[in-house]
């Protein structure tokens, strides 16, 4: 499945070029300077993305469809938009503030937070919302690796994101048809499952602007509006937070959002999903619960309604 893969990664394959030319580039307040240097680990990134036992052998979809049809409301509301209008988002320095309940809080640099991350080859199905679906080969690795190096306190039961926020540089904002900046949500155990994923890139490549570059969550047994892009802040808090689709309409998107065939759409079905790059005489697929990730992250689930908890 992986022949024709790019596995031999080095750094200047998945991390911005831009930081891995000048990774000292971004200078941090020496609070946050501090935390940086607790939390980086001696050893640099590893220099090869190791395929992995939790890819899927079905078909990836080719470059160019998972880079010209997507959302990113940011730069448009059409599936072309973010491909034509993200070309000029700055992605370069980069740094994530990590906050809330945690043992080192402090604003991260991109290149300190991978510092001795492990790269994977992650072939994941990737189901949306609307109806269709691909299957993506990502680059990246388990967020429970920045999670446990920060150190995450008892009293943790969700994990917070939120998107970049740069309205010189994202068109989309103009319109008011979400409360900006973007922001998701994850129980902690949904967040320490090896499956939850940082991406840095696909299909061997950095991660394209449209696609959440420099570094987005991949979430795969969830609707695809879960896998927040181009994140600048994570927070650990006891309380569930807010996300963005459910304050617009949380009477169709629930903060769960598990994929689930049996737990329609208000507005349609979700029992079968359009494969994109697929013929248009091709007929619909059945869609599987948990997006076929059931075997891993059904326990997650054990005693909940999961027509209540959408």
């Amino acid at each position: 499945m992986r022949k024709g893969f790019k596995n031999d990664l080095g750094w200047s394959d998945v991390t911005p070029r831009g930081i891995w030319m000048n990774r000292r580039s971004l200078l941090l307040g020496a609070g946050a300077a501090a935390g940086a240097g607790m939390l980086a680990a001696p050893a640099r990134a590893s220099i090869e993305a190791s395929p992995s036992a939790f890819s899927t052998d079905a078909k990836p979809n080719t470059f160019e469809e998972i880079t010209t049809y997507n959302n990113y409301y940011e730069f448009g509301t059409d599936k072309s938009d973010p491909s034509r209008n993200a070309g000029g988002l700055t992605t370069a320095p980069w740094s994530i503030r990590i906050d809330g309940l945690v043992d080192r809080p402090g604003e991260y640099g991109l290149e300190d937070l991978m510092q001795g991350v492990a790269l994977e080859e992650r072939i994941y199905r990737f189901r949306c919302v609307e109806g269709w679906s691909m299957v993506i080969p990502w680059i990246g690795f388990e967020l429970s690796q920045i999670l446990n190096r920060v150190g995450v306190q008892s009293g943790a039961r969700y994990v917070a994101f939120e998107t970049l926020l740069r309205p010189e540089e994202m068109p989309g904002v103009a319109r008011p048809s979400i409360e900006w900046p973007y922001r998701e949500g994850l129980r902690l155990d949904e967040a320490m499952n090896p499956l939850t994923i940082m991406a840095t890139g696909l299909y061997g490549e950095p991660m394209p602007n449209q696609n959440g570059a420099p570094i987005r969550l991949v979430v795969p047994w969830k609707y695809g509006f879960k896998s927040i892009k181009s994140i600048v802040r994570i927070s650990l808090t006891d309380q569930m937070p807010p996300t963005s689709w459910n304050m617009l309409q949380p009477n169709e998107y629930g903060f769960y959002a598990n994929v689930n065939p049996e737990v329609d759409h208000p507005r349609w079905s979700q029992a079968s999903e359009r494969r994109i790059g697929s013929s248009i005489f091709a007929p619909r697929v059945d869609t599987v619960k948990f997006n076929g990730y059931g075997e891993q992250v059904a326990g997650l689930y054990a005693g909940q309604d999961l027509a209540k908890d959408y």
